[in-house]
């Protein structure tokens, strides 16, 4: 334990929030002497595996002359004046699973844990959270809001949530500052609203409770928003192509976009509900391009959808993982927004606990998601146990950060630190910018911050130390990349 807090102390203070864009931008190319590196000077921020760098401050950097590399120097171009997308915010899911997990903690590793993921200065900062409407498979059982064949809703209630959930949400809005901006996500309908009278095992929303179900979601945001919590935005059906043993529902491409065209979207706008961000599809890569295209090119629906949801699930395979696809229905649907909605390791074991992939994978697709056109990116469960769970159907995954309840001790993954090297130091309202890296083993993105820092990730999933230079409009700062390592270099604007 004092190690980790050790660990977060050392943290270096992060950049200040700024506001958030609606929507993902096209690249714009500026003048180049609307950004100078020269006098600056390059801050690192390292996480290696065999060492104990955790987003340790490891060097400074000074830019000289460097008109022209030589083909045979490795380097990372970036181009600040050449802008993408916004980012809007990075984050993860505040479940009934980390909720229940988080409950079991002293206050002391509560307290500990809401830093570490929401300070800006002592953790990793923290800016987007979503959350479960109603029970999903990382709850202790199945529970919804309203008795059966109630279609009036009038006995919705969020009683279940105030136990654990609520305050959860609460502490950590508060630990963020006071603002985290929070969307929801219904993994089923209740039972009777099915077509298989089953929460369980996929089934499909009859058409007489379709207005019903789109008022549930009303109840359930000004439910939320009358107990002081927020709500951002809404995805219409998490995972709507699986048929699983827990939680589910399934809607076709075409049924999602008229549900959204003649139900939620005109339910949301009559309720004044109009300004959150609504989010389709929030599955798979593999299938996002078709249903973007088939909701987004209908224009009565798309009016209503601020953008386009996506998982990391089935598409784990080979070096690519379809992050072309992704990157497609960002060029096909450049007013739209994308945001990852979630991801974790699946099949559990605390034997891996220590297995440096799990964090590579969390960089790797971070970084090729972002370079894709991704505006925001949110992890699965923030908190799990030492089992895996709470999970009422036994789908055991791996959290950032795990806690042994019987021992009262948090266990943090390199998949926390990972993810800290972008949460922490790009923030909210930053542009995406211009990078490329002159060799395969270096994966890296930038972003440009309102602040003027320019913040250049680097991952290095090789074995091999490599030495590489920053490159930026003629001028390069040398340094080099560990064996299985992710850097973040600052690049100061004074």
């Amino acid at each position: 334990m004092k190690k980790h807090l050790g660990i977060l102390l050392m943290l270096a203070t992060a950049f200040s929030a700024a506001a958030q864009n609606k929507k993902a931008a096209k690249a714009v190319s500026q003048p180049a002497s609307i950004f100078s590196v020269g006098g600056k000077k390059v801050t690192i921020y390292t996480t290696a595996n065999k060492s104990d760098y955790r987003i340790t401050k490891t060097g400074t950097l000074t830019f000289v002359d460097n008109k022209q590399p030589f083909e045979t120097e490795p380097c990372i171009f970036v181009d600040p004046t050449i802008k993408y997308q916004t980012l809007v915010g990075i984050g993860g899911a505040l479940t009934d699973a980390s909720a229940e997990t988080f409950a079991k903690l002293s206050k002391k590793n509560q307290q500990e844990l809401l830093t570490a993921y929401y300070s800006p200065d002592k953790g990793i900062g923290y800016t987007l959270a979503r959350t479960n409407i109603a029970s999903c498979d990382f709850s202790t059982g199945s529970y919804t809001y309203v008795q059966d064949n109630d279609k009036d809703l009038k006995t919705f209630s969020v009683a279940h949530d105030e136990q654990f959930k609520i305050p959860l949400i609460k502490q950590a809005t508060a630990a963020a500052g006071g603002k985290l901006p929070l969307y929801v996500s219904p993994w089923s309908p209740p039972a009777w609203m099915k077509d298989n009278n089953s929460l369980l095992q996929g089934g499909h929303l009859l058409p007489a409770y379709r207005q019903s179900w789109a008022n549930h979601y009303v109840k359930f945001i000004k439910t939320y928003e009358a107990m002081g919590i927020p709500i951002w935005g809404l995805s219409v059906q998490n995972e709507p192509m699986a048929k699983q043993k827990w939680e589910s529902c399934l809607y076709t491409a075409e049924e999602e976009r008229d549900f959204i065209k003649n139900f939620l979207g005109p339910t949301l706008q009559k309720s004044g509900l109009s300004s959150k961000k609504l989010i389709a599809w929030d599955h798979n890569r593999d299938q996002i391009f078709q249903r973007a295209s088939t909701i987004l090119n209908d224009k009565d629906a798309a009016k209503y959808v601020w953008g386009i949801g996506f998982h990391w699930y089935e598409t784990w395979t080979g070096s690519d993982m379809q992050f072309g696809n992704v990157r497609q229905t960002h060029e096909a649907y450049p007013d739209k927004a994308l945001i990852f909605t979630e991801g974790c390791k699946e099949k559990y074991d605390v034997n891996k606990l220590d297995d440096w992939t799990l964090g590579e994978r969390y960089g790797y697709s971070m970084i090729n998601d972002f370079n894709a056109g991704t505006a925001a990116w949110t992890d699965w469960n923030i908190l799990l146990d030492e089992n895996g769970g709470p999970n009422h159907v036994g789908n055991f995954c791996f959290a950032p950060v795990h806690a042994d309840v019987k021992k009262d001790k948090l266990i943090y993954t390199n998949a926390y630190y990972y993810m800290g090297h972008f949460s922490k130091f790009i923030r909210p309202g930053a542009k995406r910018v211009g990078t490329a890296s002159s060799r395969d083993k270096l994966a890296s993105t930038a972003f440009l911050n309102t602040d003027g820092k320019l913040v250049v990730v680097v991952m290095n999933q090789s074995d091999d130390k490599l030495d590489y230079s920053l490159w930026i409009k003629g001028k390069a700062a040398n340094t080099t990349s560990l064996p299985h390592s992710i850097t973040t270099l600052v690049v100061e604007n004074n």
